[in-house]
This record gives C-alpha cells, structure tokens and sequence, in this order.
C-alpha cells in the first residue's frame, strides 16, 4: 500500500422513502422502482470500469454510501454495488466503509447482510429525539426507532456508530436541545454529527420559514457552544466544526474532503477532485444512466483543473474547519505562497480568542467557528493581494 496513493469514493443513492421538508439534496422521494434502480445499478458498473481503468496507481481506503437513503436503497443492491466497486478498484482490506441509513429502514437481516460483505462504519441519520419534532421535520421515522436501530447495529458487529442531529429547529429552546443531546448520548455513539438547521431555497421549508418559528441567529450560536461543551464532558473531541468523536473515530473519508485528499463521487451530483481536476456528475438520474450506459450525453455538469493559488485558498477554507488547522511551513512549502499577510490577520484574531496555536499550527476556537465563514474571507483576501514566493534553484 505504501507504494500507492490514496483514494476515497463516494457513491450517491439517490433515493429515498420521503423528501425532509429541509433537504435540498439530489434525491427521489418515495421512488425505488426496479426498472430505474437496475438501470442506475448498471451504470454505476459502467462508470467505475471506466474510471477503476484510471486510478490503478491508488488504493481506495474509505467508501462512503450517501443519500437520499441508502438503507432504504436495499442490502442486496448495496452489496451488488459494493462488489462491482471492488472488481475494478484495489480497496484496502481496513478500509472505512460507511453507508449512511434512516431508523425506519434499518433492521437485523439488512445490518448482517452489510455487515458480512464488509461495511463497517454506519452514519445514522437521528436528528432529533422528540418525534413531534421529527413529524415537523418530515422525517419518516421515530424516536424509538433509532435506539433500536443502534442496538440492532450493535448486535450484528457495528462497532463504528455515528448519529446525525440538528439543532436550530422550530420552536426549539436551549433547554431541549441539551435534553436531546443527552438523552441521545445514552444510545453510546462513537461519532456525533451535530448541525445547525439551514434555510435552503427549493425546500418545502423555505416556502414557510418566516412562519416556522426559527432560533435567532444568537440562539443558534448558543446552542452550539453548548453542543462543544456537552460533547467535550463526554469525552468526544471536536475534530471539525460540526463532527465530534470519541478517540480514533473520526470520519477517515470525510476527512479527505477538509484535508485536501483525492477522492472520486459516483452517481448524480456527486463531485470529484482527483489527478489535479475537480469535476461534478449533472443531478439528473436519467442523464446520467443515459451518459454512462450510451455515451452519448455527458455526464459532468463542470470539470476544471484548480490553479495554486486557487488550492491555497481552499487549503485555509477546509483545514479552517478541522482542529488540524494551518501551517505556516505547509503552506508556503505546498503553494508558494508567503504565510506573513495571514498571520497578520490570525495574530489579531487570536487576541479576540478567535484563533489558538496548537503546536506549529493555528486552529480556530469554538468561538472562531462560529464566524469562521468571516474569518475565512478575510484570510483569502490577504492571499489576494499576495505575491507568489520564487521557487528555489
């Protein structure tokens, strides 16, 4: 393995049993019929022999299953997907291997099933534990659903659980948000998901924000710091700004994303960013069954090579989300650009508590996440205005 690089995937099921009245995500609700879903199958096959026959000098060590709802999607389809993906890429044998799943479609022959062909990791999409609030959400499940879901995982060899919540929810107080957190603790995650709710245009929710009963900005900030401070008492690190996990949980292929690592996406919507170019399949199901199948339409929405200064202010905007941070010899050695117009900036923020030195690297603060977005744009446009460094002779 040491003589390969590395690679992650990510394969997109677009399906699902219901749209949440806040997801803006490429996905069919309520669609799984059997024409489309061999179809997709096929063309997955077709797109991984075609790309597996470009990544030969990479070993795949995390595959991710995202959605829609791939525990909705089937085991039998997943494992039939699995399978193609390991005939035409080296997949490491302690590679991550996550798939994510709603409680109402999770059960023991599924998990054992997925569980035995290798899947390792599962990514459970709980939200919330108070099921009127789950209603609210459109979420097809219930509260007693997802500790069941996690002890069935439990029981058929799962020992890699994440849990998703939001916060900033309708009518939601500070006070409930801590009692979910707590009450959902009880069900012992290895990694928690904690995100604040977002308004997204073309969601069924934006047409009714104004009247939903949104936290303030202020009380959504508050509910995160006190997400950071439950968390730590629990002994979950915060490793990036919404991802918490107990000791060596930590999300491997997520972490490609925010550490700049090569990783490729399968399926509609699903973005690329490997061999120096970033690209993104089109979010049409159709299109892309027709692309990959007849090749006769294209696939990609977008595909562009990123310049250096381009990776340099990605570089500040993704390890800015980690505890990983930046590093002033990592970037100037990477991107030959001078680190001095930024330290500028962060010795600034850091006597606002904006910012913390972590060794030979500045991290955010629980406090600098929560305006990271500012931070970030003002970091890059120092880099604007930077001149390259010379290369040396």
């Amino acid at each position: 393995m040491n003589d390969h690089k590395t690679l992650g995937i990510y394969i997109h099921i677009p399906f699902c049993r219901s749209k949440c009245q806040y997801c803006d995500f490429y996905s069919l609700g309520g669609s799984r019929d059997r024409k489309l879903v061999d179809n997709y199958m096929q063309a997955l096959a077709a797109h991984f022999k075609e790309t597996g026959a470009r990544a030969t000098d990479y070993v795949v060590d995390t595959v991710y299953f995202g959605g829609g709802t791939p525990s909705f999607f089937g085991a039998d389809n997943l494992r039939r997907i699995f399978a193609e993906l390991l005939h035409r890429f080296r997949v490491d044998k302690d590679a991550e291997i996550t798939f994510e799943a709603n409680p109402d479609s999770v059960n023991a022959p599924l998990l054992r099933k997925l569980r035995a062909e290798g899947f390792n990791r599962m990514s459970l999409g709980v939200q919330n534990d108070h099921d009127e609030m789950l209603r609210k959400l459109g979420r097809p499940h219930n509260y007693e659903q997802a500790r069941a879901a996690v002890q069935t995982a439990r029981a058929a060899g799962f020992d890699n659980i994440s849990v998703d919540l939001m916060y900033g929810l309708p009518s939601q107080t500070l006070s409930q948000w801590e009692q979910t957190l707590e009450h959902v603790l009880l069900l012992r995650p290895d990694h928690v998901s904690c995100y604040g709710l977002k308004v997204e245009e073309n969601t069924p929710l934006y047409a009714y924000a104004e009247q939903a009963n949104l936290p303030s900005d202020e009380e959504q900030a508050r509910m995160y710091l006190k997400t950071v401070e439950i968390l730590a008492n629990e002994g979950f690190r915060q490793y990036e700004i919404s991802n918490f996990s107990k000791p060596g949980y930590e999300s491997r292929h997520n972490l490609k994303y925010w550490l700049g690592d090569e990783y490729l996406g399968f399926g509609p919507a699903a973005a690329s960013d490997f061999a120096g170019k970033r690209f993104t399949a089109i979010a049409d199901i159709e299109t892309y069954i027709r692309g990959c199948l007849r090749q006769d339409v294209p696939i990609l929405s977008e595909c562009e090579s990123i310049p250096d200064r381009e990776r340099a202010g990605e570089y500040v905007m993704l390890r800015l989300r980690t505890t990983h941070g930046i590093n002033a010899d990592e970037y100037e050695k990477r991107y030959l650009m001078p680190f001095a117009p930024l330290q500028k900036v962060i010795d600034k923020l850091a006597e606002k508590d904006l910012f913390r030195q972590d060794g030979d690297r500045w991290v955010l603060t629980p406090k600098g996440f929560l305006v990271s977005n500012q931070i970030i744009v003002m970091l890059q446009q120092e880099q604007e205005k930077s001149t390259p460094l010379a290369k040396k002779r």
